[in-house]
Protein backbone atom coordinates (compact mmCIF):
# COMPACT_ATOMS: atom_id res chain seq x y z
CA UNK A 1 0.00 0.00 0.00
CA UNK A 2 2.58 2.53 -0.86
CA UNK A 3 0.43 4.42 -3.15
CA UNK A 4 -1.56 4.76 -0.47
CA UNK A 5 0.72 6.12 2.06
CA UNK A 6 2.42 8.24 -0.66
CA UNK A 7 -0.91 10.18 -1.68
CA UNK A 8 -3.72 10.22 1.51
CA UNK A 9 -2.02 12.37 4.54
CA UNK A 10 -3.64 10.49 7.97
CA UNK A 11 -4.41 7.42 5.73
CA UNK A 12 -5.29 4.99 8.91
CA UNK A 13 -8.02 7.61 10.06
CA UNK A 14 -10.77 6.10 7.34
CA UNK A 15 -13.31 7.25 9.88
CA UNK A 16 -12.81 10.33 8.87
CA UNK A 17 -15.27 11.54 5.68
CA UNK A 18 -12.38 13.71 3.46
CA UNK A 19 -9.82 10.41 4.21
CA UNK A 20 -12.51 8.17 2.53
CA UNK A 21 -12.86 10.94 0.11
CA UNK A 22 -9.28 10.76 -1.12
CA UNK A 23 -9.07 7.02 -0.91
CA UNK A 24 -11.75 7.18 -3.60
CA UNK A 25 -10.43 9.54 -5.73
CA UNK A 26 -6.97 7.39 -5.61
CA UNK A 27 -8.89 4.64 -6.42
CA UNK A 28 -10.92 5.86 -9.41
CA UNK A 29 -7.52 7.91 -11.18
CA UNK A 30 -5.71 4.17 -10.61
CA UNK A 31 -9.00 2.64 -12.64
CA UNK A 32 -9.04 5.21 -15.46
CA UNK A 33 -5.18 5.58 -16.31
CA UNK A 34 -4.66 1.44 -16.23
CA UNK A 35 -7.98 0.68 -17.75
CA UNK A 36 -7.85 3.11 -20.84
CA UNK A 37 -3.99 1.88 -21.29
CA UNK A 38 -5.54 -1.90 -21.10
CA UNK A 39 -8.60 -0.82 -23.40
CA UNK A 40 -5.64 0.80 -26.25
CA UNK A 41 -3.54 -2.39 -25.92
CA UNK A 42 -6.69 -4.86 -26.38
CA UNK A 43 -8.53 -2.74 -29.29
CA UNK A 44 -5.12 -2.81 -31.24
CA UNK A 45 -4.91 -6.46 -30.53
CA UNK A 46 -8.35 -7.11 -31.46
CA UNK A 47 -8.42 -5.34 -34.37
CA UNK A 48 -4.73 -7.02 -35.77
CA UNK A 49 -6.42 -10.43 -35.24
CA UNK A 50 -9.87 -9.55 -36.44
CA UNK A 51 -10.97 -11.48 -32.62
CA UNK A 52 -14.54 -10.45 -31.52
CA UNK A 53 -13.91 -12.39 -27.92
CA UNK A 54 -10.33 -9.65 -27.83
CA UNK A 55 -12.06 -6.95 -29.17
CA UNK A 56 -15.07 -7.28 -26.53
CA UNK A 57 -12.72 -7.43 -24.10
CA UNK A 58 -11.05 -3.98 -24.81
CA UNK A 59 -14.43 -2.44 -24.48
CA UNK A 60 -14.75 -4.00 -21.73
CA UNK A 61 -12.12 -2.03 -19.82
CA UNK A 62 -13.45 1.30 -21.88
CA UNK A 63 -16.64 0.48 -19.41
CA UNK A 64 -14.06 -0.25 -16.27
CA UNK A 65 -12.24 3.02 -17.06
CA UNK A 66 -16.24 4.63 -16.92
CA UNK A 67 -17.18 2.96 -13.95
CA UNK A 68 -13.65 4.33 -12.02
CA UNK A 69 -14.98 7.94 -12.92
CA UNK A 70 -18.26 6.45 -11.63
CA UNK A 71 -16.17 5.91 -8.13
CA UNK A 72 -13.86 8.40 -8.22
CA UNK A 73 -17.15 11.11 -8.75
CA UNK A 74 -19.16 9.16 -5.94
CA UNK A 75 -16.94 9.52 -3.36
CA UNK A 76 -16.06 12.96 -4.28
CA UNK A 77 -20.03 13.78 -3.83
CA UNK A 78 -19.73 11.67 -0.74
CA UNK A 79 -17.38 13.79 1.30
CA UNK A 80 -19.69 16.20 0.93
CA UNK A 81 -20.75 17.96 4.49
CA UNK A 82 -24.26 17.78 6.03
CA UNK A 83 -26.73 20.66 4.45
CA UNK A 84 -30.19 21.61 5.65
CA UNK A 85 -31.50 19.82 2.94
CA UNK A 86 -29.57 16.58 3.86
CA UNK A 87 -28.61 16.64 7.60
CA UNK A 88 -27.57 13.20 7.30
CA UNK A 89 -25.01 13.71 4.98
CA UNK A 90 -24.15 12.37 1.27
CA UNK A 91 -22.56 8.91 2.44
CA UNK A 92 -24.96 7.61 0.02
CA UNK A 93 -23.62 8.87 -3.09
CA UNK A 94 -20.95 6.21 -2.09
CA UNK A 95 -23.32 3.14 -1.91
CA UNK A 96 -25.07 4.41 -5.13
CA UNK A 97 -21.41 4.98 -6.98
CA UNK A 98 -21.07 1.04 -6.42
CA UNK A 99 -24.41 0.08 -7.71
CA UNK A 100 -23.86 2.33 -10.90
CA UNK A 101 -20.28 0.13 -11.47
CA UNK A 102 -22.21 -3.70 -10.90
CA UNK A 103 -24.78 -2.11 -13.22
CA UNK A 104 -22.27 -1.20 -15.93
CA UNK A 105 -20.53 -4.85 -15.23
CA UNK A 106 -24.40 -6.06 -16.26
CA UNK A 107 -24.52 -4.26 -19.05
CA UNK A 108 -21.04 -5.03 -20.61
CA UNK A 109 -22.05 -8.85 -19.81
CA UNK A 110 -24.95 -8.32 -21.78
CA UNK A 111 -23.45 -6.91 -24.75
CA UNK A 112 -20.55 -9.19 -24.89
CA UNK A 113 -23.33 -12.28 -24.57
CA UNK A 114 -25.10 -10.60 -27.19
CA UNK A 115 -21.92 -10.33 -29.80
CA UNK A 116 -20.82 -13.72 -29.01
CA UNK A 117 -23.83 -15.75 -29.91
CA UNK A 118 -23.69 -14.05 -33.53
CA UNK A 119 -19.85 -15.01 -33.20
CA UNK A 120 -20.94 -18.76 -32.77
CA UNK A 121 -23.52 -18.69 -35.35
CA UNK A 122 -21.66 -17.15 -38.07
CA UNK A 123 -17.88 -17.96 -36.98
CA UNK A 124 -15.19 -15.67 -38.50
CA UNK A 125 -10.99 -16.85 -38.98
CA UNK A 126 -8.66 -15.27 -36.08
CA UNK A 127 -5.73 -14.63 -36.74
CA UNK A 128 -2.28 -15.29 -34.32
CA UNK A 129 -0.36 -12.80 -33.18
CA UNK A 130 2.38 -12.79 -30.69
CA UNK A 131 1.89 -9.24 -29.93
CA UNK A 132 -2.10 -9.72 -29.07
CA UNK A 133 -1.04 -12.77 -26.94
CA UNK A 134 1.64 -10.41 -25.20
CA UNK A 135 -0.57 -7.69 -24.43
CA UNK A 136 -3.38 -10.44 -23.17
CA UNK A 137 -0.80 -11.40 -20.78
CA UNK A 138 0.20 -8.14 -19.26
CA UNK A 139 -2.95 -7.55 -19.03
CA UNK A 140 -4.10 -10.13 -16.81
CA UNK A 141 -1.20 -9.39 -14.86
CA UNK A 142 -2.52 -5.76 -14.18
CA UNK A 143 -5.95 -6.93 -13.97
CA UNK A 144 -4.91 -8.91 -11.24
CA UNK A 145 -2.94 -6.22 -9.49
CA UNK A 146 -6.11 -3.67 -10.29
CA UNK A 147 -8.20 -6.48 -8.03
CA UNK A 148 -5.67 -6.77 -5.11
CA UNK A 149 -4.99 -2.91 -5.15
CA UNK A 150 -9.07 -2.41 -4.87
CA UNK A 151 -9.26 -5.10 -2.42
CA UNK A 152 -7.06 -3.81 0.19
CA UNK A 153 -8.48 -0.10 -0.33
CA UNK A 154 -11.81 -1.86 0.14
CA UNK A 155 -11.27 -4.01 3.59
CA UNK A 156 -9.20 -0.65 5.00
CA UNK A 157 -12.28 1.99 4.76
CA UNK A 158 -14.91 -0.75 4.12
CA UNK A 159 -16.43 -0.11 1.11
CA UNK A 160 -18.78 -1.70 -1.00
CA UNK A 161 -17.94 0.39 -4.00
CA UNK A 162 -14.38 -0.78 -3.97
CA UNK A 163 -15.46 -4.38 -3.29
CA UNK A 164 -17.32 -3.75 -6.63
CA UNK A 165 -14.51 -2.11 -8.16
CA UNK A 166 -12.32 -5.34 -7.36
CA UNK A 167 -14.43 -8.18 -7.73
CA UNK A 168 -14.99 -5.80 -11.46
CA UNK A 169 -11.31 -6.28 -12.06
CA UNK A 170 -10.85 -9.98 -10.73
CA UNK A 171 -13.36 -10.45 -13.36
CA UNK A 172 -11.80 -8.93 -16.05
CA UNK A 173 -8.43 -10.83 -15.03
CA UNK A 174 -9.99 -14.39 -15.65
CA UNK A 175 -12.56 -12.73 -18.67
CA UNK A 176 -9.25 -11.86 -20.24
CA UNK A 177 -7.52 -15.46 -19.13
CA UNK A 178 -10.31 -16.94 -21.34
CA UNK A 179 -9.74 -14.88 -24.20
CA UNK A 180 -6.13 -15.84 -24.19
CA UNK A 181 -6.71 -19.21 -24.14
CA UNK A 182 -9.39 -19.48 -26.71
CA UNK A 183 -6.59 -17.56 -29.08
CA UNK A 184 -3.82 -20.54 -27.99
CA UNK A 185 -6.21 -23.29 -29.06
CA UNK A 186 -7.64 -21.51 -32.03
CA UNK A 187 -3.41 -21.40 -32.89
CA UNK A 188 -2.61 -24.74 -32.20
CA UNK A 189 -6.00 -27.07 -31.99
CA UNK A 190 -7.05 -25.01 -34.64
CA UNK A 191 -10.64 -25.31 -33.61
CA UNK A 192 -12.49 -22.02 -33.55
CA UNK A 193 -14.01 -21.48 -29.76
CA UNK A 194 -13.78 -17.39 -30.12
CA UNK A 195 -17.36 -16.91 -29.88
CA UNK A 196 -18.06 -19.50 -27.07
CA UNK A 197 -14.89 -18.16 -25.09
CA UNK A 198 -16.92 -14.85 -25.31
CA UNK A 199 -19.94 -16.74 -24.06
CA UNK A 200 -18.22 -17.98 -21.40
CA UNK A 201 -16.75 -13.87 -20.34
CA UNK A 202 -20.17 -12.81 -20.51
CA UNK A 203 -22.00 -15.45 -18.29
CA UNK A 204 -18.67 -14.51 -15.41
CA UNK A 205 -19.28 -10.99 -16.32
CA UNK A 206 -22.99 -11.35 -15.32
CA UNK A 207 -22.50 -13.12 -12.39
CA UNK A 208 -19.84 -11.15 -11.35
CA UNK A 209 -21.82 -7.74 -11.76
CA UNK A 210 -25.10 -9.54 -10.10
CA UNK A 211 -22.73 -10.25 -6.83
CA UNK A 212 -21.63 -6.75 -6.71
CA UNK A 213 -24.95 -5.11 -7.53
CA UNK A 214 -26.35 -7.16 -4.26
CA UNK A 215 -23.45 -6.06 -2.08
CA UNK A 216 -24.29 -2.13 -3.14
CA UNK A 217 -28.60 -2.54 -2.56
CA UNK A 218 -28.37 -3.95 0.59
CA UNK A 219 -27.13 -1.14 2.83
CA UNK A 220 -29.29 1.28 0.33
CA UNK A 221 -32.30 -0.87 1.20
CA UNK A 222 -31.59 -1.11 5.27
CA UNK A 223 -29.65 -4.51 5.85
CA UNK A 224 -29.43 -5.36 9.79
CA UNK A 225 -26.23 -4.46 11.65
CA UNK A 226 -23.03 -6.35 12.14
CA UNK A 227 -23.79 -8.56 14.87
CA UNK A 228 -20.48 -8.11 15.95
CA UNK A 229 -21.50 -4.52 16.68
CA UNK A 230 -24.06 -5.46 17.91
CA UNK A 231 -22.60 -7.39 20.45
CA UNK A 232 -20.34 -4.82 21.58
CA UNK A 233 -22.81 -2.23 21.81
CA UNK A 234 -24.66 -4.29 24.15
CA UNK A 235 -21.61 -5.01 26.41
CA UNK A 236 -20.29 -1.42 25.92
CA UNK A 237 -23.92 -0.42 27.75
CA UNK A 238 -24.46 -3.63 30.11
CA UNK A 239 -21.27 -2.67 31.43
CA UNK A 240 -22.63 0.32 33.18
CA UNK A 241 -24.38 -0.88 36.76
CA UNK A 242 -26.74 1.68 36.31
CA UNK A 243 -27.82 -0.21 33.06
CA UNK A 244 -29.54 -3.62 34.04
CA UNK A 245 -30.92 -4.19 30.36
CA UNK A 246 -31.63 -2.78 26.74
CA UNK A 247 -34.30 -3.00 24.04
CA UNK A 248 -35.63 -1.69 20.72
CA UNK A 249 -32.06 -1.37 19.23
CA UNK A 250 -31.89 0.64 16.15
CA UNK A 251 -28.67 1.55 13.65
CA UNK A 252 -29.40 3.64 10.96
CA UNK A 253 -26.96 3.32 7.90
CA UNK A 254 -26.45 6.81 6.09
CA UNK A 255 -23.31 5.87 4.61
CA UNK A 256 -19.93 5.01 5.79
CA UNK A 257 -19.12 6.43 8.98
CA UNK A 258 -22.48 8.06 9.11
CA UNK A 259 -24.37 5.90 11.66
CA UNK A 260 -27.23 6.45 14.14
CA UNK A 261 -28.13 4.78 16.79
CA UNK A 262 -31.33 4.43 19.18
CA UNK A 263 -32.49 2.00 22.03
CA UNK A 264 -34.02 1.93 25.25
CA UNK A 265 -31.88 1.42 28.56
CA UNK A 266 -33.60 -0.18 31.53
CA UNK A 267 -32.89 1.23 34.74
CA UNK A 268 -34.33 0.45 38.45
CA UNK A 269 -37.62 2.41 38.86
CA UNK A 270 -36.30 3.36 42.62
CA UNK A 271 -33.02 4.55 40.80
CA UNK A 272 -31.42 8.05 41.67
CA UNK A 273 -32.78 9.62 38.52
CA UNK A 274 -29.56 12.25 37.92
CA UNK A 275 -27.13 9.40 38.42
CA UNK A 276 -29.06 7.36 35.96
CA UNK A 277 -29.47 10.32 33.22
CA UNK A 278 -25.44 11.02 34.00
CA UNK A 279 -24.69 7.18 33.05
CA UNK A 280 -27.11 7.75 30.12
CA UNK A 281 -24.90 10.67 28.90
CA UNK A 282 -21.75 8.82 29.94
CA UNK A 283 -23.08 5.99 27.49
CA UNK A 284 -23.81 8.36 24.60
CA UNK A 285 -19.87 10.06 24.77
CA UNK A 286 -18.64 5.94 24.96
CA UNK A 287 -20.49 5.04 21.86
CA UNK A 288 -19.58 8.27 19.83
CA UNK A 289 -15.80 8.32 20.95
CA UNK A 290 -15.80 4.18 20.24
CA UNK A 291 -17.63 3.28 17.38
CA UNK A 292 -18.09 6.55 15.60
CA UNK A 293 -21.85 6.54 16.34
CA UNK A 294 -23.91 9.27 17.04
CA UNK A 295 -26.68 7.84 19.95
CA UNK A 296 -29.95 8.39 21.12
CA UNK A 297 -31.18 6.47 24.68
CA UNK A 298 -34.72 6.49 25.95
CA UNK A 299 -34.21 5.61 29.74
CA UNK A 300 -37.08 3.23 31.38
CA UNK A 301 -37.62 2.45 34.42
CA UNK A 302 -38.68 -0.84 35.40
CA UNK A 303 -39.24 -3.01 38.65
CA UNK A 304 -35.85 -5.42 40.17
CA UNK A 305 -37.02 -5.36 43.46
CA UNK A 306 -40.64 -6.33 43.60
CA UNK A 307 -39.57 -10.66 43.70
CA UNK A 308 -43.11 -11.57 42.94
CA UNK A 309 -42.92 -9.15 39.45
CA UNK A 310 -39.80 -10.91 38.53
CA UNK A 311 -41.23 -14.50 39.04
CA UNK A 312 -43.70 -13.31 36.71
CA UNK A 313 -41.49 -11.86 33.93
CA UNK A 314 -39.29 -15.02 34.34
CA UNK A 315 -42.88 -17.30 33.38
CA UNK A 316 -44.01 -14.85 30.48
CA UNK A 317 -40.69 -14.90 29.03
CA UNK A 318 -40.95 -18.98 28.83
CA UNK A 319 -44.32 -18.76 28.02
CA UNK A 320 -43.17 -16.18 24.64
CA UNK A 321 -40.65 -18.68 23.71
CA UNK A 322 -42.86 -21.47 23.35
CA UNK A 323 -45.15 -19.18 20.99
CA UNK A 324 -41.99 -18.71 19.12
CA UNK A 325 -38.36 -19.71 20.39
CA UNK A 326 -36.62 -16.57 19.55
CA UNK A 327 -39.25 -14.08 20.90
CA UNK A 328 -38.17 -12.01 23.89
CA UNK A 329 -40.45 -9.34 26.12
CA UNK A 330 -39.61 -6.24 27.47
CA UNK A 331 -41.12 -3.43 29.51
CA UNK A 332 -42.73 -5.83 31.85
CA UNK A 333 -44.74 -4.20 34.20
CA UNK A 334 -47.77 -5.20 36.63
CA UNK A 335 -51.13 -3.51 37.61
CA UNK A 336 -53.35 -4.70 40.24
CA UNK A 337 -56.91 -3.70 40.19
CA UNK A 338 -59.70 -5.16 42.86
CA UNK A 339 -60.91 -7.23 39.46
CA UNK A 340 -58.05 -8.02 37.71
CA UNK A 341 -53.99 -7.69 37.08
CA UNK A 342 -53.17 -6.11 34.32
CA UNK A 343 -50.09 -7.54 32.40
CA UNK A 344 -48.63 -5.23 30.58
CA UNK A 345 -45.42 -5.96 28.00
CA UNK A 346 -43.65 -5.74 24.73
CA UNK A 347 -43.13 -8.95 22.91
CA UNK A 348 -40.37 -9.09 20.14
CA UNK A 349 -41.24 -11.23 17.37
CA UNK A 350 -38.60 -12.05 15.08
CA UNK A 351 -39.01 -11.77 11.09
CA UNK A 352 -38.99 -15.11 10.16
CA UNK A 353 -41.65 -15.64 12.92
CA UNK A 354 -44.93 -17.63 10.49
CA UNK A 355 -47.59 -16.53 12.71
CA UNK A 356 -49.43 -13.28 12.45
CA UNK A 357 -48.96 -10.37 15.17
CA UNK A 358 -53.32 -11.40 15.77
CA UNK A 359 -52.46 -15.08 16.22
CA UNK A 360 -49.18 -14.15 18.59
CA UNK A 361 -51.48 -11.97 20.45
CA UNK A 362 -54.09 -14.31 20.89
CA UNK A 363 -51.66 -17.15 22.24
CA UNK A 364 -50.03 -15.17 24.39
CA UNK A 365 -53.45 -13.90 26.14
CA UNK A 366 -54.61 -17.39 26.82
CA UNK A 367 -50.77 -18.57 27.92
CA UNK A 368 -50.72 -15.21 30.28
CA UNK A 369 -54.33 -16.36 31.37
CA UNK A 370 -53.68 -19.81 31.61
CA UNK A 371 -51.10 -18.54 34.53
CA UNK A 372 -54.01 -17.06 36.54
CA UNK A 373 -57.28 -15.95 35.46
CA UNK A 374 -57.25 -12.56 36.74
CA UNK A 375 -54.54 -11.84 34.87
CA UNK A 376 -55.49 -9.70 31.66
CA UNK A 377 -52.33 -9.33 29.39
CA UNK A 378 -52.21 -5.97 27.68
CA UNK A 379 -49.19 -6.33 24.81
CA UNK A 380 -47.60 -4.56 22.43
CA UNK A 381 -46.09 -6.45 19.36
CA UNK A 382 -42.40 -5.10 18.19
CA UNK A 383 -40.41 -6.04 15.37
CA UNK A 384 -36.12 -6.41 15.99
CA UNK A 385 -34.25 -4.29 14.03
CA UNK A 386 -30.66 -6.27 14.29
CA UNK A 387 -29.79 -10.03 14.63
Amino acid sequence: MGLVRLFIKDCDNVTDPAVRERYGILSGAVGIALNLLLSAGKLFAGLMTGSISITADAFNNLSDAGSSVVTLVGFKLAGQKADDGHPFGHGRMEYLAGLLVSLMILLVGVELGRSSIGKILRPEEVDFSLVSTGILAASILVKLWMGQFNRGLGRKIGSAAMAATAADSLSDAVATAAVLAGTLVNRFAHVNIDGWVGLAVAVFILRSGWGAAKDTINPLLGESPDPELVKQLRDLVLSHPQVVGMHDLIIHDYGPGRRLCSFHAEVPQDADILDAHDAIDHIEREIKEKFGIETTVHMDPIATADEKVNQLRRQVADLARVVEPEMTIHDFRVVRGPTHTNVIFDAVVPHKCRLTDEEVLQRLRRAVSALDPTYQAVIQIDRAYVE
